[in-house]
């Protein structure tokens, strides 16, 4: 009943298409190699940061349309923190009434800077944790890597005013730490954690180990299961897809991509996408060229009727009608599924 009700909440929300985050990738620059990189930020990085009164034009362009109270920016990249101008940004969305934040590695997050940012009317913040220190700075690609985002989250952690949250990418190597993990974020004072699997794209398909077999994810699923029930910090599995059986006990909500339903992205040249996590072309238009509201409200059908998905390992699915397709950084640019969560759980 409950997986029913949600299939018409979801085609419910899809009609509607209300935006509700709307994620900006400042920069391909970072100061961080990470192994597990889905756009191969070093690779990229020569593309030039999109100066921020293009940005700010897009931003200004939808406020006729939308609730600024209840429209999130998410300040994405790269590394947000390498633009020198993300204070000016925040304010000029602070002074605009839109909650705004970043998602950070923490290795540049100083108190100055952190303070620096919440004067700029900083709303929530995201590090990233991949385990302990050598499985972290492994990870990452720099031997100070876990030090620098631990005292990012025990700072961030003492600033009851922000929404915050750490987010674990997992793979073979964290997921025996998990618990070792779990007991350093509740010493810091975390209250919300979310834990992700690795999907093989960019840098990451490199790396074989970084993709969980069907024992793993299960006992990853278990291990957010048990930690939830403990009730002392609020695990969450991502959104990344359907669990069938764990639905509802790994999450808050039941699984749905929202990616073109209520998120939309601004990527570093303009494109006008959904998730910034999909790699593959799913862009709908350019801020350069179209009107941002106009492919919006018109140019998403590809992300709000998914009945184009049901193909491939998809095609005969019994879960179909509660998954759709899975999340939309899961198909290659041919819509073909390169990577199900439910045939490992």
């Amino acid at each position: 009943m409950a997986l029913e009700l949600n299939r018409k909440l979801r085609h419910a929300r899809a009609r509607e298409h209300t935006l509700r985050q709307l994620f900006w990738e400042c920069t391909h620059r970072c100061n961080l190699s990470c192994r597990h990189c889905g756009s191969d930020c070093k690779h990229t990085a020569l593309h030039p940061d999109m100066p921020a009164a293009d940005f700010l034009r897009v931003v200004d362009s939808i406020l006729p349309h939308v609730d600024r109270h209840h429209l999130n920016i998410v300040i994405t990249g790269g590394e947000p923190t390498m633009r020198a101008d993300l204070e000016e940004v925040g304010l000029e969305l602070y002074r605009r009434e839109l909650p705004w934040g970043i998602v950070t590695n923490g290795l540049a997050l100083t108190p100055v800077r952190f303070e620096s940012l919440r004067r700029a009317g900083l709303h929530n913040i995201t590090v990233s944790l991949d385990g302990l220190a050598d499985t972290h700075n492994w990870m990452r690609g720099n031997p100070h890597g876990y030090e620098r985002a631990y005292e990012a989250i025990k700072m961030i952690a003492g600033a009851e005013d922000l929404n915050f949250d750490v987010v674990t990418c997992v793979n073979r190597r964290s997921l025996d730490e998990l618990d070792e993990v779990k007991e350093k974020l509740i010493a810091a004072g975390v209250k919300a954690w979310r834990l992700f699997t690795i999907f093989p794209s960019g840098r990451a398909a490199q790396y074989p180990e970084f993709d969980l077999d069907s024992a793993e994810i299960k006992r990853l699923m278990e291990f957010i299961k048990a930690t939830r029930a403990e009730g002392r910090i609020k695990a969450s599995f991502c959104c990344e897809g359907f669990m069938a059986g764990y639905e509802g006990e790994v999450r808050d909500y039941l699984f749905g991509c929202n990616a073109g339903v209520s998120v939309a992205s601004v990527l570093i040249d303009g494109s006008i996408g959904a998730c910034p996590s999909i790699r593959a072309d799913y862009t709908q238009g350019n801020i350069y060229t179209d009107d941002f509201w106009d492919v919006w409200q018109n140019r998403f059908e590809t992300y709000r009727d998914r009945s184009w998905m049901r193909k491939g390992a998809c095609a005969d699915c019994r879960f179909w009608r509660y998954c759709e397709g899975n999340g939309m950084h899961l198909r290659d640019s041919d819509g073909n599924l390169m990577h199900c969560h439910l045939l490992k759980s």
